[in-house]
């Protein structure tokens, strides 16, 4: 059983291990914690380093607007640092290597943030409403000082997104995809659906929503899928066919659906798990595969191929070395060549 990272002495260990299990690590200490954070795209190589835009939230106790913050990461090639130095660092202090370019005031605290992959400066961002945002952050005026003649309310006003995505009927909070192959956005939430758009048909389907608050053009989805019998918790596109998705919620069912079958799943994998399913990704090096984790603190790797119409499969493979719920899974992303560099974030009310 893995060890408890809240025991005594287990944060003052994995400091040590540090050099060991990381080729590059840096700390950067945030004012506010953190629900979502996304690399965006490589702005410049330079040998030893490269710049590359990341995407993080920032969650207030409402005393200062929510944040989507655009910042510029040095990323140091594998082996560029001694391995003496990684572990060397102060968690209350912010890092050089780390700078904010622009802060966008979010509708609302961010709870995850999606880049459309043809578009990475185009990020879709939830929260507790039913709406998606959808974000240009190339455009969006940079929040961090109030424009000028604007005091008080008017200063920590909510900035005003590109587009409002509208399809839910109750909140939707976490479950969030985009497609690798078209700008398609999925949703899932606590209406148990399974929500479909297509950020093409804003040019000629977007109105703008006298009702909406913020003024934005609203574009209304392209399908509603069916299926779930409770809370839709984490959604994701096939990386090789934009036209099939799976979701995962807390029915502790794993859907895959293809949009050439209508609304209804194609395949239905009753109890994938013993407890609500929070989290989901398909296979990047081979789409015969899914991931799932769940409450039941277990990972189970599913092959699509012998998948039921509907009733139970038993996974191909079942993990199960956490000591609590599972809430996030991914698999490789690449060959056995690629560097793997990974973004987390966590904040202190300080």
């Amino acid at each position: 059983m893995v060890k408890d990272a809240r025991a005594p002495g287990f944060r003052e260990k994995w400091r040590q291990d540090v050099p060991v299990l990381y080729d590059w690590f840096f700390n950067h200490h945030l004012m506010w914690p953190s629900l979502s954070c996304r690399w965006g795209p490589v702005r410049a190589e330079h040998g030893a380093y490269s710049e590359q835009y990341a995407y993080i939230s920032e969650q207030t106790d409402g005393t200062a607007p929510n944040t989507l913050l655009l910042a510029n990461v040095a990323v140091a090639e594998c082996d560029a640092v001694a391995p003496a130095l990684l572990a060397d660092f102060e968690e209350d202090d912010p890092t050089a290597l780390v700078g904010v370019v622009k802060a966008v005031h979010h509708p609302g605290e961010v709870n995850r943030i999606r880049e459309l992959p043809q578009f990475p400066q185009i990020l879709a961002t939830h929260t507790d409403g039913k709406d998606v945002f959808i974000w240009n952050m190339e455009s969006q005026d940079d929040r961090r000082t109030p424009a000028p003649h604007t005091t008080g309310d008017a200063a920590d006003k909510p900035s005003v997104p590109d587009l409002v995505l509208r399809g839910h009927t109750d909140v939707a909070q976490f479950a969030l995809a985009t497609a690798a192959s078209d700008p398609f956005v999925l949703s899932g939430g606590t209406d148990c659906h399974v929500v479909l758009w297509g950020l093409q048909d804003h040019v000629s389907k977007a109105s703008t929503d006298d009702s909406s608050e913020l003024a934005a053009p609203v574009l209304h989805c392209r399908e509603t899928f069916t299926g779930h019998r409770a809370t839709v918790e984490d959604v994701q596109f096939s990386p090789t066919d934009a036209r099939l998705f799976c979701s995962v919620g807390d029915d502790y069912c794993l859907l895959l659906w293809d949009t050439r079958h209508g609304t209804t799943p194609v395949n239905k994998v009753e109890r994938a798990h013993n407890a609500d399913v929070h989290c989901v990704d398909w296979s990047r090096l081979d789409d015969s595969y899914v991931l799932t984790g769940s409450a039941d603190h277990s990972v189970r790797l599913f092959d699509r191929r012998k998948l039921p119409t509907a009733g139970h499969c038993a996974a191909v493979h079942s993990f199960k070395l956490h000591s609590d719920a599972v809430t996030c899974v991914q698999t490789r992303r690449g060959g056995t060549r690629q560097r793997g560099v990974c973004l987390a974030v966590r904040g202190t009310t300080g």
